[in-house]
């Protein structure tokens, strides 16, 4: 993509964030967040999302929590379902990938208070205790990102590909960056709301090693955390079949990393 599609797509993006931020400010008023924003992305998820934001506890390591849910474009209803469970709903008015929807999220919460940031999947698949211990590092100021780790807890998942694809992830980013990853695509993480503006996240749909990669190559402290990974309530995957999956998050993966070395390289 040339600067000038970086550019206007950035600008597209932004103007977006504006339209779905002034929605939830007309239809749930300005919000004031509590110290703990948990963050999830939401596309088709009526299903599943009524019980997932129903579990997340009212308070982490002793903080009050606010649940974001952002609805990557609403088709289905799961912006009324969130409403009355009583959390906010910020509706980006196109579907543009689960890396805008929660970088949207991030926004929402750095801009209104939120010091901490957690994120959680929208499909059932995450332990809701699981948020306080990734979170607890950062609250205690031993890491600034904290990212959950299925391989050092619990994964009810038989994919053999996926679960392969999560070790040898773990093992190239280990190998390209000096620091032990063993998980690099686990929808639990954790971090000061502030790292999330100093970050480079471009990537519209396969964030999580983008956030990963970029947190860790600026120097950030970084820890894992165990946690446990369920099989899905209900519903599909939005991003594809194992094979495109892992082409396209490799392809995300590889891309960042030599962004982030040429940016470190440059100063």
């Amino acid at each position: 993509m040339s600067s000038r599609e970086q550019v206007r797509r950035r600008s597209l993006d932004a103007l977006v964030d504006d339209v779905a931020i002034a929605d939830l400010i007309e239809k749930q008023g300005a919000p004031e967040l509590a110290p703990v924003a948990v963050v999830i992305a939401a596309y088709k998820e009526r299903d599943n999302i009524g019980a997932v934001v129903t579990s997340i506890p009212k308070r982490l390591c002793d903080l009050e929590v606010s649940v974001v849910v952002v609805i990557d474009g609403e088709e289905d209803g799961t912006a009324d379902i969130v409403r009355k469970a009583g959390h906010l709903a910020v509706v980006a008015p196109v579907n543009r990938g689960q890396g805008a929807a929660l970088r949207l999220g991030y926004r929402v919460a750095r801009q209104y208070g939120a010091t901490y940031i957690v994120t959680a999947d929208a499909d059932g698949q995450t332990e809701p205790d699981d948020l306080g211990v990734v979170l607890e590092p950062v609250v205690r100021g031993e890491a600034d990102f904290v990212n959950g780790s299925r391989r050092l807890g619990v994964t009810h998942s038989t994919g053999r590909m996926r679960n392969t694809g999560v070790y040898l992830f773990g093992k190239l980013i280990t190998a390209l960056t000096g620091t032990p990853v063993t998980d690099t695509a686990n929808p639990i993480r954790a971090m000061r709301a502030e790292l999330t503006a100093k970050l480079v996240l471009d990537e519209q749909q396969y964030q999580a090693s983008e956030l990963l990669i970029g947190a860790v190559m600026s120097g950030a402290r970084y820890a894992e955390r165990p946690v446990t990974m369920h099989a899905r309530t209900s519903g599909r995957s939005k991003k594809g079949g194992n094979f495109t999956y892992g082409y396209r998050y490799g392809n995300v993966f590889l891309r960042t990393w030599w962004r982030e070395r040429r940016r470190q390289r440059s100063g």
